[in-house]
């Protein structure tokens, strides 16, 4: 039998994004117990962003201030992460990492 690992959970939680189905996408994330990658960080700041509810807000803002270090260094991530920021109203906090990012 296949296991499932981080690209696995990812792909669902992908599918679950682009079916609008935002709840069930944070509630599979909250159940993935590997190392996440920059497409994990990505999908679920899109979620966040797109349902914007306090749980949301919660899980999307806990899981930027742990995100390592090398994960920040990816554009497509620090920009899902703005946007999920800007949608939040936390304009402060998406202008630090935007200001953050080369040129």
């Amino acid at each position: 039998m296949k296991k499932k690992n981080i690209i696995t959970y990812g792909a669902m939680v992908k599918g679950y994004v682009g079916n609008e189905l935002f709840e069930k996408a944070l509630d599979l994330f909250e159940q993935i117990h590997f190392s996440l990658t920059n497409v994990t960080y990505t999908i679920v700041f899109n979620a966040c962003a797109k349902l914007c509810n306090d749980r949301a807000m919660k899980v999307g803002k806990k899981l930027l201030a742990e995100m390592p270090e090398n994960c920040r260094n990816d554009n497509t991530t620090s920009n899902s992460a703005i946007d999920m920021l800007m949608k939040f109203g936390d304009i402060e906090r998406a202008e630090r990492i935007f200001r953050s990012m080369k040129t």
